[in-house]
């Protein structure tokens, strides 16, 4: 009898956050080995379920290796994180050859140094898969998510956030804005989307944001030339409590390119809290 031929183990390299679990949870369903590379300070304790490495920010000579001797030759770079500070970084002897490219990576935004870490990758010989080639679940659906849907005014807050960010995304600037009443309140910017949801939050609370009731929405989709395996959109449970807290009506993302984390506790969290989520295609740009 032939035996099938074992797959090459999937090679995670995991931030911040619920999706590289997701990720490595939907290649292990699909038969196939994962190893994880685990940033310190960024990827969460549940990584260890999984054949792992806990490695400091700023140590790729020891991530290619891990990768290498794991047997990996498809890398998922997957979890929310943010530019680290100087004191958290640990460089070895590889990011000492880097440096210089990666400084003027790091003058552009952040998809001039998210394609310039592709490239790296792939410069080592590795294939870069997007979190939505292993886990398609994970996208978010076109429609609501739940049985809550936007209103006439909500629809024309998500029109003009749809706009906006297809602009502003050109220059890098975020994927994420809040509309309230036809205006724009709030852009996400280095902060992230939480953060920004709790300074609307804040805005209401100080005065500066006069609104009676829940108003506006959170407006959420990727970068017109952003690399879809790279730092796609993502939203889960915190997304909605910070909406709540902003006291928002609901949730808008691009369908088929924002990904859910835990979808079901998502739905349900919007669920409770009256809020919708829902998700919009976006219309094709000109070719």
């Amino acid at each position: 009898m032939v035996s099938a031929e074992r797959p090459a183990p999937l090679g995670v390299l995991a931030a911040g956050g619920r999706v590289p679990i997701m990720v490595a949870d939907a290649a292990v369903r699909a038969g196939r080995p994962v190893f994880i590379v685990a940033l310190r300070g960024l990827a969460l304790p549940d990584v260890t379920r999984f054949p792992h490495l806990m490695v400091p920010i700023g140590m790729p000579g020891r991530v290619f290796n891990a990768f290498r001797g794991a047997g990996c030759r498809e890398i998922v770079i997957v979890g929310s994180a943010t530019r680290p500070r100087i004191r958290d970084i640990r460089l070895d002897f590889r990011a000492l050859q880097l440096i210089t490219r990666y400084a003027r990576a790091m003058l552009g935004g952040d998809d001039k140094l998210l394609t310039w870490l592709v490239r790296l990758f792939e410069a080592e010989g590795f294939t870069v898969r997007g979190a939505h080639e292993i886990a398609p679940e994970l996208l978010a659906p076109a429609g609501a998510l739940g049985r809550h849907r936007p209103s006439a005014l909500d629809e024309a807050d998500i029109a003009i956030g749809i706009d906006y960010l297809a602009t502003a995304g050109r220059f890098d600037i975020g994927q994420a804005v809040v509309v309230v009443n036809h205006c724009i309140v709030a852009v996400e910017a280095a902060e992230g989307t939480d953060l920004m949801l709790a300074r609307v939050a804040e805005l209401r609370a100080a005065g500066r944001l006069r609104l009676s009731g829940r108003a506006g929405v959170l407006v959420k989709t990727p970068k017109p030339a952003q690399d879809r395996r790279v730092d796609m959109p993502a939203i889960g449970s915190s997304t909605v409590a910070g909406a709540v807290r902003a006291e928002l009506r609901g949730i808008a993302v691009a369908a088929g390119e924002t990904l859910i984390a835990d979808a079901a506790e998502t739905a349900a969290a919007a669920e409770r809290a009256g809020l919708f989520v829902t998700g919009i295609a976006l219309k094709a740009g000109p070719a």
